[in-house]
């Protein structure tokens, strides 16, 4: 039986490798804004974190730097939500934050920052860095 942290480090990889295809310009731009997520979500909360990274996607993106943007709010929403570890399997990320409990947005954010540090590590081994 495979360990909850295993299966973190694991869907990490998977997504990982998932955006490898994409362009050199688009994984400069994913690396450092996984970078950059994680002190986001300790000083401003995961929803606000979220919310930022919403607002820099735009509604269709258009752009590496948008696109970027907008994956990772994918990647942490497919996995808070869409393997059920903390709110219900395929509902909103951000929908979830709002409509539940504090309890579960301590778990939310706690579940971000550790799949976060998991990505974080396959993003600088398999990704370009800016320069």
């Amino acid at each position: 039986m495979m360990t909850f942290g295993r299966r973190r480090a694991k869907n990490a990889l998977a997504r990982t490798k998932e955006l490898a295809a994409r362009s050199d310009g688009f994984k400069r731009n994913y690396r450092a804004y996984v970078d950059r997520i994680g002190p986001a979500i300790i000083m401003n909360g995961l929803g606000q974190a979220l919310a930022t990274e919403q607002a820099a996607a735009s509604p269709s993106p258009k752009n590496d730097r948008e696109r970027a943007h907008h994956e990772l709010y994918k990647s942490l929403a497919h996995w808070i939500c869409g393997k059920g570890e903390v709110y219900e399997v395929g509902e909103d990320l951000m929908q979830a934050i709002v409509a539940n409990n504090e309890d579960c947005y301590i778990r939310a954010q706690a579940e971000a920052l550790a799949w976060l540090e998991w990505h974080k590590k396959f993003c600088r081994a398999y990704f370009p860095a800016n320069e």
